[in-house]
């Protein structure tokens, strides 16, 4: 039997385990499904909604990683985040107290920022690992008896997508295989790659906050696109909200460091680790005072598309006529952690 590659587990077989786990308890409003990236329990007068991510690929600025993408889906579906606990597992000869020190100062600087409480966690030196991985377990609450349901979009709303794509992917690519792109890019963008992390950033919570606000009960879905892409995002809120898509390719913004990374790569930014982007779904009655919103925040806004009937899929509109949206349940960043040294022919 051949082994399931580097990457998420296809959907289809995690679809399948998913439906297998029982959700008898009444309180639990989001369980575990494709698409779905936190919990939602119901609390009453409130919702909690609970949150688990792992960082396994950067290991420059992990614990600002950390706390970033695992706010981000909490954001997602309207709440606040407040909790946090850390998991650190540690490479065995590889970690000094100075680098310990550093990861706690980045984990403590991102909480800082976002008004997140670390409440506990776990920290140990293991064996056989080749990097630090960690994996956050964030709490957050709803204001009061609502949250983003992405089951509630409908035909006719309209897709927005916030900065560009992939910003984490191409910081990623930059601060950790750098070397890999000193000959044939310019070291003035290769800079400007490594502080994508910070600049525009990761971060999708302001922008989240900006239009529920702005949207004023119109905004249907959020969705924080992460590995797989843009691409993959769409399939997985396609799929939560049980309806198709349709994507005007031209208006879906590449940043120029993505652009020109993924060239020297040979990768398809479509399909590269996308956090710091955010893809909303909203009433066209609504999508107006959004993109007003964001605009007025400095935060580029672009349409690129619409949500359709189901069983029209997920296509794409570009030189080529009407396809199928790709799918990238392997995250273009992989080829580059198992080429290390090599570049694409």
């Amino acid at each position: 039997m051949a082994g399931i590659p580097a990457g998420k587990i296809p959907a289809e077989l995690l679809g399948k385990l998913l439906d297998r786990l029982r959700r008898s308890d009444p309180s639990v409003a989001v369980g575990p499904h494709v698409g779905e990236d936190a919990a939602v329990i119901d609390l009453g007068d409130r919702f909690l909604v609970a949150k688990t991510d792992p960082i396994t690929f950067a290991t420059d600025r992990i614990g600002w990683y950390l706390v970033h993408v695992n706010a981000n889906d909490i954001a997602c579906l309207g709440a606040t985040s407040r909790w946090l606990l850390v998991t650190c597992l540690l490479p065995d000869g590889r970690t000094d107290p100075a680098s310990v020190e550093a990861l706690f100062e980045d984990i403590g600087a991102a909480c800082a920022q976002l008004g997140i409480t670390v409440c506990g966690g776990h920290t140990e030196v293991t064996v056989g690992l080749d990097r630090p991985i960690l994996v956050g377990q964030l709490l957050g609450e709803t204001a009061g008896h609502y949250f983003v349901d992405k089951r509630t979009m409908r035909p006719g709303d309209l897709l927005l997508l916030t900065k560009g794509i992939a910003i984490e992917g191409t910081s990623v690519i930059a601060r950790e295989r750098g070397h890999l792109l000193r000959t044939g890019l310019a070291s003035d963008l290769l800079e400007r790659a490594k502080r994508l992390l910070t600049e525009p950033g990761i971060s999708v919570v302001e922008e989240a906050g900006i239009a529920l606000r702005a949207g004023a009960g119109r905004v249907h879905g959020m969705h924080d696109p992460t590995e797989g892409g843009l691409a993959q995002a769409l399939w997985e809120l396609a799929a939560r909200g049980a309806v198709g898509m349709r994507l005007e390719e031209e208006r879906i913004p590449v940043l120029p460091e993505t652009a020109a990374v993924c060239e020297r790569l040979g990768l398809d930014p479509m399909g590269l680790l996308a956090s710091g982007a955010l893809l909303i779904a909203v009433d066209p009655a609504g999508a107006c005072a959004v993109e007003k919103a964001l605009s007025l925040a400095g935060i580029r806004s672009s349409r690129i598309g619409e949500i359709r009937e189901a069983q029209e899929g997920v296509q794409r509109v570009g030189p080529d006529g009407v396809r199928p949206l790709p799918r990238f349940e392997r995250d273009e960043l992989v080829k580059v952690f198992e080429n290390k040294e090599r570049l694409p022919k």
